[in-house]
């Protein structure tokens, strides 16, 4: 899906959202850069793999945390895991660098990627700021919303403290 599929998903679905758009952002200091309505409520997504490029995870966390992957693993029972490859993204998720998001789930027929979402975006407002799978724009959704979808599409959904 590109974005504008996904703003149709969205409205077929009668989800509740906003859109901020912008110039591209490639990682969170750009972002940083750019005004946004609720910068406390974006997210930042990281795409993993575990060392036999078996299962592949989404990792979604308030922009201001860091991730411990040796600590991940130890909570969630994983092996060993390392960041997916540039080259990973448009097979797994059909996305490009940049644009890692959970509404990239929805690319992902296979539902062969298990999402992980820091539980601290479903504390009240439980608005959550992620791209529509390119990274020229955020919209912003009820995490709710989200977690609800992704499980209709079928990828297991997790919801952790990060």
């Amino acid at each position: 899906m590109n974005k504008q599929e996904v703003y149709a998903f969205l409205d077929e679905k009668k989800i509740k959202y906003g859109v901020t758009e912008h110039a591209a952002v490639y990682n969170m200091a750009e972002l940083a850069e750019v005004f946004l309505p609720y910068p406390e409520a974006i997210a930042k997504n990281l795409l993993v793999r575990d060392d036999k490029k078996r299962q592949y995870y989404l990792i979604t966390v308030k922009g201001d945390k860091m991730v411990d992957l040796k600590e991940f693993r130890r909570k969630n029972g994983t092996r060993h895991l390392s960041f997916a490859s540039e080259e990973d993204l448009p097979t797994v998720l059909g996305l490009t660098k940049g644009s890692v998001t959970p509404l990239g789930l929805l690319n992902d027929t296979s539902c062969r990627v298990a999402f992980y979402l820091d539980g601290s975006f479903l504390d009240v407002p439980s608005i959550i700021g992620v791209h529509p799978n390119e990274n020229t724009a955020t919209v912003w959704l009820d995490s709710k919303d989200l977690v609800s979808m992704i499980k209709e599409h079928g990828n297991s959904v997790h919801v952790v403290t990060i």
